[in-house]
């Protein structure tokens, strides 16, 4: 049993190593990231952890803010939010992306306020935090405070909605991705998240895009309508996408490459019908090049969380796998003829870093076995 167990103890040790490895620690030069502290000021001033990509120039550049989710557990573990797929569709168009971490996420100061089951309350403190980062924006002399769009994802989704009942100087319209906060413990919570979606779209002015899927694990399809038929029912201006089954959770839509064709065009369409920059620029045509890794077709090797069925890899290899599965999209994971594995996830190209991690670990030409929540391995 002594063996065994010390056995287990060093397969653990094996997977956290090759964890450590995956982690995205560099910035994005090719969407020219770069991380600041943006000041908050309330009741005490906090620091705000804020990733910008901006395109090469003076500006001034429409500005989008992105609005990140909520994982579970401590906020203050949480990841710095990377949107690069959106960060690279907004790049071509001449927008400078900003996306801060809310207060209590992250390295951002303060403590997370969850305002137990008044949801409604949730998003408007979620909101201060954001309010804080467009107040120090807007000061940037590249920035056109004129020209803003708040888009948001599930927890951010939701923080952009209570954003808009402020009605900001300069924000022209809001695009909400499966925007709510699941909260289980608190009785009839669906219920309250439509009455809340109410009462937001009482005092806000500005048009809204809402895009939900079928099978998200977060919001079913009944809760998301009845969200929107309140909100539209008590004067919220709003277009509802509902885009059916994706993947294994149209949760994730937003951050998968695959869905890039689903959104973008229709929020290409709503950004021109508020006089936004829609389309690509050719002067930002370098943040459009196809530098990406191919994405591979799914297959049908295994479920995506079997896995018993990765081939060729140890035990540290499948604990390793355990760990990439509760990483958020986009991720992806790589195995070596020899057994050997590597993955990443996060940034604009995960598929590539998974492959190079795989490689210096198997010293070979390393395959993807699967990206973001589908395998893509091929036995032949």
């Amino acid at each position: 049993m002594k063996i065994r167990k010390l056995l287990g103890i060093y397969t653990l040790l094996c997977a956290l190593a090759q964890t450590a490895m995956a982690q995205p620690i560099e910035l994005d030069v090719q969407l020219n990231e770069s991380v600041q502290m943006v000041p908050q000021k309330s009741f005490f001033s906090l620091n705000l952890e804020t990733t910008f990509y901006k395109p090469d120039g003076d500006g001034p550049f429409p500005i989008v803010i992105i609005n990140h989710g909520k994982s579970s557990g401590d906020t203050r573990f949480q990841e710095r939010y990377r949107p690069a797929v959106a960060a690279r569709y907004f790049l071509q168009r001449g927008y400078a992306v900003v996306v801060p971490m809310r207060q209590g996420f992250s390295k951002s100061g303060g403590n997370y306020i969850g305002g137990g089951c008044n949801i409604a309350s949730n998003g408007l403190v979620q909101a201060e935090s954001v309010q804080a980062v467009l107040d120090y924006v807007v000061t940037m002399p590249w920035a056109d405070k004129e020209r803003i769009v708040v888009v948001g994802q599930s927890h951010g989704g939701w923080t952009t909605l209570a954003l808009g009942t402020k009605n900001y100087p300069g924000v022209k319209a809001l695009v909400n991705f499966a925007g709510g906060l699941r909260q289980e413990s608190c009785q009839a919570w669906e219920q309250g998240l439509a009455r809340a979606a109410a009462e937001y779209a009482k005092d806000t002015r500005l048009p809204s895009l809402w895009f939900y899927g079928d099978n998200d694990s977060y919001f079913k399809p009944d809760t998301f309508r009845a969200m929107f038929e309140q909100y539209t029912g008590s004067g919220g201006q709003a277009r509802l996408v509902a885009f059916g089954p994706f993947g294994t959770d149209s949760h994730s839509m937003f951050s998968s490459r695959a869905g890039e064709t689903i959104w973008q065009p229709e929020v290409s369409k709503f950004l021109a019908s508020v006089g936004l920059p829609s389309e690509p620029m050719s002067q930002y045509a370098q943040f459009g090049k196809n530098v990406r890794t191919v994405v591979p077709q799914k297959t049908d090797f295994a479920l995506i969380d079997d896995e018993g069925k990765l081939p060729l890899v140890k035990d540290a290899g499948r604990a390793g796998y355990k760990a990439y599965l509760t990483k958020a999209i986009p991720r992806a994971f790589a195995i070596a003829p020899n057994g050997s594995w590597g993955w990443a996830h996060g940034g604009d190209d995960p598929l590539k870093r998974a492959l190079t991690n795989c490689s210096r670990n198997g010293k070979s030409q390393c395959k993807l076995y699967s990206v973001d929540d589908f395998v893509v391995w091929n036995a032949d």
